[in-house]
C-alpha cells in the first residue's frame, strides 16, 4: 500500500475497511507467522521482493515511506488502534512496554506511534512491511525477518539503470541512504542494521533472482507455519 494521489487519511480508512471485512468473514486457521519484514540495502531489490511477495501471498504491502507518514500523524495512530479489540490493544501495549524495557529504548512521540502502528499491522497479520525497523518491533514468533543485500557495484548498477543517473551519482545516493537507515536503527532501536543475527533470512540478490528469492521465502514461511 503506497500513497500516491490520495491523502494518508483516505488510505488509512481503506485499510481499516479491509481489516473489518476480514474480521467479519469466517476466520481461517490461526497462522503462526503471517507477517514478513524486509530490511534492505539500497539498490538490492528489496522493494521489488516485497511487491512480489505481497502479490503471491495476497498480503497487504506497507512501504517505509507510508509507515513513516503514519508515525508522524497522531490521529492515524489512534485510528489504527481502534481496529483492535480491548484484549488485542492491551496485549499490544504490554508488548511495547516490555520491548522498551528490554531494549533500553527512550521512546519519543514518533517511536511510540511507530511501534503502535507496526504492532497493529502485526496483530492483523497477512502483511509485508518494508523498512522502519519492523523486525525490531514485532515478536519473533509472529514474523519472519528478511535482510536483502547485494555487492555495492551491483547496487550502483541497479540504481543507475533505475533512475537514469551516472554511476557516481548512484553511488552517492546509495551511501547516503545506507547511512540514514543505519543511523535510524541505531537511534531508535539501539541495534546495528547490518548485524545478520537480527534477521531470520539473508538474501543476496547478486546471483539469486527475485523469483527464486520469492519462492525461497514462501517455502520457508510455509515450513515455519507448520512447525
Amino acid at each position: 500500500m503506497k500513497p500516491k494521489t490520495r491523502s494518508i487519511e483516505q488510505i488509512i480508512e481503506e485499510q481499516v475497511r479491509r481489516w473489518q471485512i476480514i474480521q467479519t468473514e469466517e476466520k481461517k486457521a490461526d497462522e503462526r507467522i503471517s507477517v514478513i519484514t524486509i530490511s534492505r540495502e539500497p539498490g538490492s531489490g528489496g522493494n521489488i521482493l516485497g511487491e512480489r511477495l505481497s502479490q503471491q501471498l495476497q498480503f497487504d504491502l506497507f512501504y517505509q515511506e507510508f509507515i513513516h507518514q503514519m508515525a508522524e500523524n497522531a490521529h492515524v495512530s489512534v485510528r489504527l488502534l481502534e481496529t483492535l479489540d480491548e484484549k488485542g490493544a492491551s496485549v499490544l501495549e504490554e508488548w511495547i512496554s516490555s520491548l522498551v524495557d528490554k531494549r533500553h529504548l527512550w521512546p519519543d512521540r514518533y517511536l511510540q506511534h511507530l511501534m503502535k502502528i507496526i504492532g497493529t499491522i502485526g496483530k492483523h497479520g497477512r502483511a509485508v512491511i518494508v523498512g522502519r525497523g519492523a523486525n525490531f518491533v514485532l515478536p519473533p514468533e509472529k514474523r519472519i525477518s528478511l535482510r536483502v543485500i547485494s555487492p555495492l557495484e551491483t547496487r550502483i548498477r541497479n540504481v543507475s539503470q533505475a533512475f537514469g543517473t551516472a554511476a557516481a551519482e548512484a553511488r552517492s545516493r546509495i551511501l547516503k541512504t545506507e547511512s540514514d537507515r543505519k543511523a535510524f536503527i541505531k537511534k531508535y532501536f539501539n541495534e546495528d542494521i547490518q548485524n545478520p543475527l537480527n534477521y531470520d533470512v539473508i538474501i543476496n540478490t547478486e546471483d539469486l533472482s527475485v523469483d527464486d528469492a520469492v519462492n525461497a521465502v514462501i517455502g520457508t514461511l510455509g515450513h515455519l507455519s507448520r512447525t
